[in-house]
């Protein structure tokens, strides 16, 4: 519960204000950064729960706990709460001068990488109710998100080679990220109109000013390594790996306060 009123917290400060005059305002940079220490404390409620409070159950209590308190579900929620976190750091560094091309693919791939975990989590878990699919589609449509951004800005420095190698490796990468944005389009369809209904909201965040930029990127990368390198077949080109990076953002240590004897005996 605890985790769950950060979690809303967090997003509640990434809503635009309305003006008395009817218009919407831009989220601060300090609702931005406050936000970013609020899905850390919700990371760090879904920690403890998971390591304090799950092993201090019986076998027998835990089979009997509904799926959305599995370890499982627990796990996915708290990636997904970095996940957004790091979504929120990487929307600052696209608005920052100061911010370089490497800094904003490693946060793209940091992002990828705890999307990726929050859908092995919850991958292979029966969520039979109308919400547990909701949440697997969610994962889902931000993982296909962080991909198109990672693969954005992996093309972007791999186009700044002086080889024929890295700018063939820099189009297929921004292809891939337009395949991803693509996939991505899709799975938000199907979330929104997968039960109960939620309306599409407007693009925020990272994708607000990636979901253009990818496409036409992309295209112009193409058309221009096209013109170089005409004689060359690259329909079978491979998909550069992305760099591996080590999430930075860690959640925020909480431990259950300490009962006293009566009220543990109570």
């Amino acid at each position: 519960m605890m985790a769950m009123l950060r979690l809303s917290q967090a997003n509640s400060l990434l809503l635009p204000k309305t003006s008395l005059e009817g218009y919407h305002t831009k989220v601060s940079e300090e609702n931005k950064r406050a936000s970013v220490e609020v899905f850390l404390k919700a990371a760090g409620h879904l920690e403890c729960a998971m390591h304090q409070v799950l092993p201090r159950m019986s076998p027998e209590k835990r089979k009997g706990l509904p799926v959305d308190l599995s370890e499982g579900v627990l796990k996915a929620t708290c990636m997904q709460a970095l996940g957004q976190a790091i979504d929120v750091q990487l929307g600052l560094a696209i608005d920052s001068p100061k911010a370089t091309l490497a800094v904003k693919r490693r946060l793209a791939c940091e992002m990828v990488k705890c999307w990726q975990q929050a859908h092995e989590s919850i991958a292979d878990i029966p969520l039979l109710d109308g919400w547990g699919e909701k949440h697997r589609l969610f994962v889902k449509w931000k993982h296909m998100e962080a991909k198109a951004a990672a693969y954005y800005y992996h093309g972007l420095i791999l186009d700044e080679g002086n080889t024929e190698k890295s700018h063939r490796a820099a189009v297929a990468a921004l292809q891939s990220a337009e395949e991803s944005l693509r996939e991505s389009r899709a799975v938000c369809e199907a979330f929104h109109t997968a039960s109960p209904f939620s309306r599409s909201p407007t693009l925020w965040g990272s994708m607000k000013y990636l979901h253009d930029k990818i496409h036409k990127d992309s295209n112009c990368k193409v058309r221009i390594n096209k013109d170089l390198y005409s004689n060359v077949d690259r329909t079978h080109e491979t998909v550069p790996a992305l760099p591996d990076f080590a999430v930075a953002l860690q959640p925020e240590e909480y431990r259950l306060p300490r009962t006293d004897a009566a009220s543990a005996n109570d």
